[in-house]
């Protein structure tokens, strides 16, 4: 793969690049660039996790040095899962195990912790070092990556740590492009003017988009810290599991907030653009003869053009998304029904995911 065709994997499909022609420099001077993402260990995988299991095998596939940074402390200081750390590296033991049923190869990618930074006092003076370069008031911008919108009066004091370790974490792995979807914009920007401070080393960035809940409504606005509209692990019904059965997929996909010809906001239609379409590069919609008959479509512009135009009917959409979905969560309901031992019913304690 030349110089181009490298770039070209890594910053397609991404709606934002910080910058492309650090992405160009980084892989003209660099055989294996390092680049990470970072999860909070805290619950079920749901098919969003598509949009990066793809984009992280884009990575290796251009030939990066990739490590999925799974961020143990970073859980508990964000009280997820309880704050049960055992619960936190049951959730990262299966995370692993999801990304891989979804086809990223251990052998190309690294999975990494938290903890293995967090015992090292080096870690702890990056961390105090990044927190000397940045006022309290910056700190309060970034901690959107915590998901929450609490007052001030009611957070603990540990919460103010967090942004300054998840950039710490980038310095120390360490990290020349930091991947993740939009809502970790703000802690990847922390970095870069982190660096620009003390003139280390600035970490390139790139940001995939958030898949809507199926439920719809909430507002998206990443680069203000606004995603109560991205379909969550917090929020079971607000997306699909993964394992899910095909049974699951389409009763939720057929459930799905779903209004014809909108694009904005419409988690279907994000499935088609942010899913279907990378991993398949096509996207076919069954439908009788008397309503058309079945169409493929080779690109997103001509399947826009026909959403909204109001020349497909949402159900008929829900279903093809359906199908398209059961066909990518396939290999991961045979990886864990072969792996029961890292199912999530049986690390976190928890029952099969609900239909609706």
């Amino acid at each position: 793969m030349d110089l181009e065709a490298r770039v070209e994997r890594v910053v397609r499909q991404t709606v934002e690049v910080l910058t492309v022609e650090e992405v160009r420099e980084l892989f003209r001077t660099h055989d294996r660039p390092r680049a990470y993402i970072g999860f909070e260990p805290s619950g079920t995988l749901t098919v969003a996790h598509l949009i990066t299991a793809r984009k992280i095998m884009d990575l290796a596939e251009a030939g990066c040095d990739v490590t999925v940074f799974l961020a143990d402390w970073h859980a508990w200081i964000n009280d997820k899962l309880g704050g049960d750390r055992e619960r936190i590296s049951a959730s990262g033991r299966y995370m692993e195990a999801a990304f891989t049923a979804l086809g990223v190869d251990p052998s190309r990618v690294r999975f990494r912790w938290a903890h293995e930074l967090t015992g090292n006092a080096d870690y702890w003076a990056r961390v105090v070092r990044v927190a000397r370069a940045t006022t309290i008031a910056r700190t309060r911008r970034a901690m959107s990556v915590l998901g929450r919108g609490e007052e001030e009066a009611n957070l603990d004091t540990a919460k103010l740590f967090y942004p300054s370790m998840q950039a710490a974490d980038i310095f120390e792995l360490p990290v020349d492009l930091a991947y993740g979807g939009m809502d970790q914009r703000r802690a990847h920007v922390l970095a870069r003017e982190v660096a620009h401070h003390y003139g280390w080393p600035v970490p390139t960035a790139i940001h995939t988009p958030l898949l809507s809940s199926l439920k719809g409504g909430g507002r998206m606005d990443p680069t203000e810290g606004t995603t109560e509209r991205k379909m969550s692990k917090s929020d079971p019904s607000s997306g699909i599991p993964i394992p899910s059965s095909t049974e699951e997929i389409a009763a939720r996909l057929g459930a799905a907030f779903c209004p014809a010809k909108e694009v904005e906001g419409n988690p279907v239609v994000e499935a088609v653009r942010f899913i279907v379409f990378p991993w398949e590069g096509r996207f076919v919609v069954e439908r009788a003869a008397k309503h058309g008959g079945p169409v493929t479509f080779e690109d997103e512009r001509a399947f826009l053009t026909a959403w909204t135009d109001g020349q497909l009917h949402p159900q008929d959409v829900k279903g093809a998304v359906a199908t398209a979905l059961d066909r990518r969560l396939a290999p991961a309901r045979s990886y864990f029904a072969a792996h029961p031992e890292v199912a999530p019913a049986t690390l976190l304690g928890a029952g099969p995911p609900q239909t609706i």
